[in-house]
């Protein structure tokens, strides 16, 4: 009876390791331990709650949704939709900022996917209430829909500052043309297109355009119809401002220094580009939906050819409407959004995982930065997760052949100090850091994930350095 009992406890320890902790564990190591940007072997995580995250940063309340094997996992409400207010819920509306221009370009490749647009034709051919003027730059190169959605096709105008709710609001063609009572200039093209790769908001706000020629319906029904509707985003409107019967269904925007925006959320007419009102579950839904036809298994809102279009790099790392990432193994497709007073992002590997994260505070990319590396950690995701790294012991005369100056550009430069065995790094006008030793080249900070590789000459000279940090690398040159 022993032996049967032995073995019945072990089924059950088996079974406890192969399911690991459960989503409201996972929710709570979320909650109660934000990781640092760098785990460093043998000390303690210094772990920070959320709560505590939310504060520092002035950022009065966050939504997550966790997408795992193609669906959502969880989706959770963390603070306040407005200080004294009510409680965010995963049905809490954010603005999605620019996370609204991957939602219109899955309307525009489903139109695609019906024969109703070509996206290699001139978009001239298409659009009727407006022109785009024709200049030199097009003279042997088109505007089409796939440079529009790839920021290729040489268009102005990087993004929108929103209309406060006292100010008047221009419509699409005064937007188009940088009439009053538009804030932004007119949008052109003042490259060659199909040359270089720009993010242009503009070029979105032609799209808008385009699609309301085409389809003879206004911009948020035609959306409701071909993608929000379809992909279970039941939440989720492009309507500008947002009705005032779904005022109490919405976040507030706060500024940097937590004080709320004057007025409330600014109106953005620019919808394919920054208007979309939307949930993380509901963002979680139109990534999960796109993640489906990409497996071939059943079809979205796209056909599986066009999907694997939208995800295939056209230049610069941009696809069409999404930012692509990842290894050939585990490819993903992100984006994120910055309107006044909020902050968001998603992202979704192809193979079915993936997170979105809304704030509304101006300070809630940090803090989406910090919940995304947790979640990444807690879901075993090959990226965004803090690297683990292991701290040696150098001789203070090997960490003295780093010490000096190193001329970033002019009038900015990195200078390594020594304080007895610790190095330390300042950029010109920034705090002064410690770092710390992986090898006898290689120093890492603890505060950032960021890493200094140096690199010596033939007679064992310090001449460089390597920066690295957020997947950029700049060699500076030794003074």
């Amino acid at each position: 009876m022993i032996r049967v009992w032995a073995l019945l406890l072990c089924i059950c320890l088996n079974i406890y390791a192969q399911t690991g902790p459960t989503i409201e564990q996972k929710i709570q190591h979320i909650q109660d331990g934000l990781l640092p940007p760098v785990l460093v072997e043998g000390e303690p995580e210094q772990t920070t709650r959320l709560s505590d995250r939310m504060a520092q940063l002035n950022v009065p309340g966050v939504g997550v949704a966790v997408i795992h094997n193609g669906k959502i996992d969880w989706a959770r409400g963390f603070g306040v939709t407005k200080i004294g207010g009510p409680p965010v819920t995963p049905d809490t509306l954010f603005q999605a900022a620019s996370i609204s221009k991957s939602v219109t370009a899955m309307a525009v490749l489903s139109l695609a996917d019906a024969g109703k647009l070509d996206l290699d034709a001139d978009v001239n051919q298409y659009l009727k209430s407006w022109k785009l003027p024709t200049n030199s730059f097009m003279e042997n190169s088109k505007v089409t829909l796939r440079r529009l959605l790839s920021h290729t096709a040489g268009t102005t105008i990087h993004g929108f500052p929103g209309y406060p709710s006292s100010e008047p609001v221009p419509t699409l063609v005064q937007v188009l043309n940088g009439d009053k009572p538009s804030y932004t200039i007119g949008i052109v093209v003042d490259t060659v297109p199909g040359r270089m790769m720009r993010y242009s908001g503009g070029g979105y706000v032609v799209i808008q355009q385009l699609l309301e020629d085409v389809t003879g319906k206004p911009f948020p029904q035609l959306m409701q119809e071909t993608v929000l509707e379809p992909a279970g985003m039941r939440h989720s409107t492009y309507e500008q401002p947002l009705p005032p019967d779904r005022l109490a269904e919405a976040a507030m925007p706060y500024k940097q220094d937590g004080q709320p925006v004057r007025g409330g959320p600014h109106t953005y007419p620019e919808m394919s580009a920054a208007g979309l009102w939307t949930t993380p579950s509901d963002l979680a839904r139109f990534a999960a939906d796109l993640q489906k036809s990409l497996s071939g298994k059943s079809k979205g809102v796209l056909s599986a050819e066009m999907a694997r279009d939208m995800v295939s790099v056209a230049m610069n790392g941009y696809g069409l409407g999404l930012g692509i990432g990842g290894s050939k193994q585990q490819p993903y497709f992100t984006h994120g959004g910055a309107n006044q007073g909020f902050r968001c992002n998603l992202i979704a590997y192809n193979s079915g995982d993936g997170a979105a994260i809304m704030t509304n505070g101006e300070n809630g990319a940090q803090l989406a930065d910090e919940i995304l590396r947790t979640i990444a950690y807690e879901y075993g995701w090959p990226d965004f997760r803090p690297p683990e790294r292991k701290v040696i012991t150098l001789s203070p005369e090997t960490l003295g052949q780093y010490v000096g100056t190193y001329e970033l550009q002019p009038g900015v430069h990195v200078m390594i100090t020594r304080e007895g065995n610790q190095l330390f790094t300042q950029i010109t006008g920034q705090q002064r850091l410690p770092l710390f030793a992986e090898s006898e080249t290689k120093f890492f900070l603890k505060v950032v994930d960021a890493t200094h590789e140096y690199i010596k000459d033939d007679k064992g000279v310090v001449t460089h350095v390597i920066l690295r940090q957020s997947g950029n690398e700049t060699k500076v040159r030794r003074k």
